[in-house]
């Protein structure tokens, strides 16, 4: 199982990063060990002292496929679901100083926290809207209307370089709003008004 992340995928959150806007996806990977199931703590990492959240919507690949069309995507997923890209931000931006890789900073043990439910799309409306509340105040809001480079698009650029196989992850962007987390925080996300998942950060 692969976890892949695709970066500034909405207009408004890389501008608050200061970030030019893509022409064409932008994507990174998370190992396996990122992952971080739906009723598990997340503790706050010794390493970074500015960790921040990224809420995110997330397919799951249900064939194996390379080089895939653009039109054909839609075969290769069915359903989404919700979670956290989170990012040692401090650490980040010494990478990126140095222009090193940032896995460091995105890829460590717990930082893909992931609900246990997957939704149908099917089931859903055309836009997609998500949100997340941190200690019961909106913070992030997202729609699949404001992405950049939408499902379809990133299935057929990433299964350009590297082969997707079923049960992989894709974290597909996240909406502007992101921000600090605390030890002590509650974190919860929504797809709609459905609840996806509720954390606390220890």
């Amino acid at each position: 199982m692969k976890i892949i992340c695709i970066g500034r995928n909405y207009a408004e959150h890389a501008k608050e990063m200061n970030s030019p806007l893509p022409t064409e996806p932008v994507f990174f990977m998370k190992a396996d060990t990122a992952l971080l199931k739906d009723g598990n703590d997340f503790y706050y990492p010794d390493f970074t002292k500015e960790l921040h959240y990224e809420c995110e919507l997330v397919l799951k690949i249900d064939k194996a496929g390379k080089n895939i069309q653009e039109k054909f995507a839609d075969k290769y997923y069915s359903s989404v679901s919700l979670g956290i890209d989170f990012t040692a931000r401090d650490l980040q931006q010494k990478c990126k100083e140095k222009s090193l890789p940032w896995e460091i900073a995105k890829s460590f043990d717990n930082s893909a926290p992931l609900s246990n439910e997957f939704i149908k799309i099917s089931d859903l409306a055309s836009e997609i809207d998500f949100r997340l509340e941190q200690n019961g105040k909106i913070v992030q809001k997202g729609s699949t209307k404001d992405m950049i480079f939408n499902f379809n698009q990133v299935i057929a650029y990433v299964s350009q370089f590297i082969t997707l196989k079923t049960g992989d992850l894709i974290f597909t962007g996240t909406p502007s709003g992101v921000g600090p987390v605390q030890v002590g925080d509650e974190l919860v996300g929504f797809i709609g008004d459905k609840k996806m998942f509720k954390f606390g950060v220890f």
